[in-house]
């Protein structure tokens, strides 16, 4: 049953989403608030989102938006207003601060000209978090930040060039995001420290996971291997997703110079691939696949014997990888080269999915590999409990209806202060 064959929760409510990523971007957090917005404008509400410019993960705005100042579109039964603003070709704390402070410029200047009953921002955009703390107190109405990523943690993480100096900055606005908030929203349990230590009362935060927001894989799997040219008999380690600092994905480069025997494929884009493509100079087993189209994109994961996800050893309580749920739906083992104390390795544990192996320690990534590709039972158990978990907690009904939990306390809330 649609949701349009539901009753309309929010039918005669006005609802604002900030979120610099938004469709038609696939990966990341884009899909995450585009699923929301569309949700909830199915649901009765009169849904606007403030965004950008399409420009993620390449890093490059597409070509439809290039020259756009800016713009309105429907989508989906949403209005989706988007702002322009830089986007660096590559990454340093000064290139990120211009890239935050355009989003902020523009989307503080031009918002869209509705008064809204609530407005939720999506972090880890500093300039999103900030912009909608501003536009609900402009109007007077309850704001919701959603923890996506923790920028403070990340400029700090990540090995970003002249992240300290970021760091601090980023956490001054993200505390004034999160101290401004009714409720704060957070993705992942390992995030609620550092909120709370902005000043946020944990009374006040609430657990909204990342659902699976793409299908399960449909195609013959030899067959898409033949496709893509991955010979039976070779073993595939796959990547997929954004190609940035905090991924070190050096290791999996380094892992296809230590392994002749298999294939290393990194799929999508991002600020690194240019020198990821130049430190993999001359190997002949690793390849650079652009990013699947959404109607492929699962059968390309399913077809690999191994999805890799990994992410330098400094990188701890920063971010959840978004790639996790797409892993998980693919059913094919998961193995893991992150921090064993970080938020990563805590949902892979929780699946079951998946091993942990040091971060950036190839020869540890390539005795896990070796140990699922010489043990196929093992392997295909591990990637069957993916789905499973997927079933049983990464829903997007469970995931929608937590973040309709969400907003309908906060409306309730509201209403119950107007009418003292």
């Amino acid at each position: 049953m649609s949701d349009a064959d539901h009753h309309k929760p929010f039918e005669h409510r006005r609802l604002l989403v900030v979120s610099t990523n938004y469709a038609p971007e696939l990966t990341g957090i884009g899909p995450y608030a585009a699923q929301l917005a569309e949700h909830w404008a199915a649901s009765g509400a009169d849904t606007h989102v403030l965004t950008g410019m399409p420009h993620y993960p390449s890093w490059r705005t597409e070509a439809a938006y290039r020259g756009v100042w800016r713009t309105a579109e429907s989508r989906a039964g949403v209005t989706v207003h988007r702002r322009r603003h830089y986007v660096p070709p590559r990454q340093t704390a000064l290139r990120r601060g211009a890239f935050e402070a355009t989003v902020l410029a523009h989307g503080l200047l031009a918002p869209p000209g509705v008064r809204p009953d609530a407005v939720i921002s999506q972090l880890p955009s500093l300039a999103g978090g900030v912009i909608g703390a501003r536009l609900a107190r402009r109007h007077r109405v309850p704001y919701i930040p959603v923890v996506q990523d923790l920028m403070g943690a990340a400029a700090a993480q990540s090995g970003i060039r002249g992240g300290g100096r970021a760091a601090a900055v980023a956490a001054r606005a993200e505390r004034y995001a999160l101290r401004a908030a009714a409720l704060v929203g957070v993705i992942h349990e390992s995030f609620v420290p550092r909120v709370t230590a902005y000043g946020v009362d944990p009374s006040r935060i609430r657990l909204v996971p990342n659902w699976t927001h793409v299908e399960g894989p449909s195609a013959v799997r030899a067959a898409t291997r033949a496709r893509l040219g991955w010979r039976e008999g070779t073993p595939v380690v796959l990547h997929s997703g954004n190609m940035g600092l905090k991924q070190g994905l050096e290791v999996l480069v380094d892992a296809a110079r230590l392994a002749p025997e298999m294939r290393i494929v990194l799929m999508g884009d991002g600020n690194q691939r240019d020198a990821l493509r130049a430190r993999a100079a001359g190997l002949p087993n690793l390849d650079f696949l652009p990013p699947a189209d959404a109607d492929e994109f699962t059968d390309v994961l399913a077809a690999a014997d191994v999805l890799a996800v990994t992410q330098r050893a400094s990188v701890l309580d920063m971010s959840v990888p978004s790639k996790l749920t797409s892993y998980f739906v693919s059913g094919r083992p998961v193995v893991a080269s992150v921090a064993d104390e970080g938020g990563t390795a805590q949902e892979v544990r929780r699946s079951g999915a998946g091993v942990l192996v040091a971060p950036e320690d190839p020869g540890a990534l390539l005795a896990a590999v070796r140990k699922l590709v010489d043990g196929p039972a093992e392997a295909d158990a591990l990637g069957a409990r993916g789905p499973e978990y997927v079933a049983r907690h990464l829903s997007r009904e469970a995931g929608l209806a937590r973040f309709d939990a969400l907003l309908t306390e906060v409306l309730d809330d509201a209403q119950g202060r107007t009418r003292r």
